[in-house]
Order: structure tokens, then sequence, then C-alpha cells
């Protein structure tokens, strides 16, 4: 089972996702919550991943595409805290081409901030 929570940080909204990411039912309402989150104005967003326990290509593929489209609304995604297992499947997959990860949530909100200074 995948759950979702959502925080604010400063002006950094952080989405963590916790369990099973993959495909099927919980992989389309993270990938609705974080594209509401987008549509809503948010473009300061790390990914909580600390709490996730497996992801597969779909999961990883949506977080891609989240991403992007972040990118395009003018704002920026970081992922943060992917345990030894998710960072393999990320690792596997070259996904640091597209993605900017962090050790932790406090690493990824300073890193937008500092993007956003140097930006």
């Amino acid at each position: 089972m995948m759950e979702t929570k959502t925080q604010q940080i400063g002006d950094v909204t952080v989405v963590e996702i916790s369990g099973r990411l993959h495909l099927g039912n919980s992989l389309t309402y993270a990938e609705n919550a974080i594209n509401r989150l987008i549509e809503g104005g948010t473009r300061k967003l790390v990914i909580d991943l600390a709490q996730l326990d497996y992801i597969d290509s779909s999961g990883l593929g949506m977080l891609i595409f989240c991403g992007g489209r972040m990118e395009q609304s003018g704002g920026r995604m970081r992922v943060a805290g992917a345990g030894s297992g998710v960072a393999r499947v990320f690792e596997i997959a070259h996904a640091s081409r597209v993605l900017q990860f962090d050790a932790d949530v406090a690493s990824a909100c300073l890193n937008l901030s500092a993007e956003s200074a140097a930006g």
C-alpha cells in the first residue's frame, strides 16, 4: 500500500511517498496529487522517498514525468531520502541524468533555495 503526505517547509512543498510505488491505482493517485500541486502553483517541490519500500519502472517514469512538468511550469523538483533498494533502481536506470537527488529533505530544501538564489 502506498500513502502520500504533503507539508510546507518555507516556500518548498514536500510530498512524502511511503510504501510501494508501482503500476496501478496507487501510482495514478500519487501522480494526480503531484500534478494538482504543480497546477496549483507549486514551484519548489521535494519528493521525500525516505519511507518508500519499493519502486518499479512505472513509478520511476512517473517521477521523471512530474519533474518534466515542473520544469515546464518554471519550477524545480528534487527527490530526497531514497533508501538503498529504491536508490538502486534509480542507479540502474541512470535517473540522475534527469532527476536531482538529495540525501534528505533538509538538503533538498537547501538546494532548491540555492538554485533560486543563483537563478
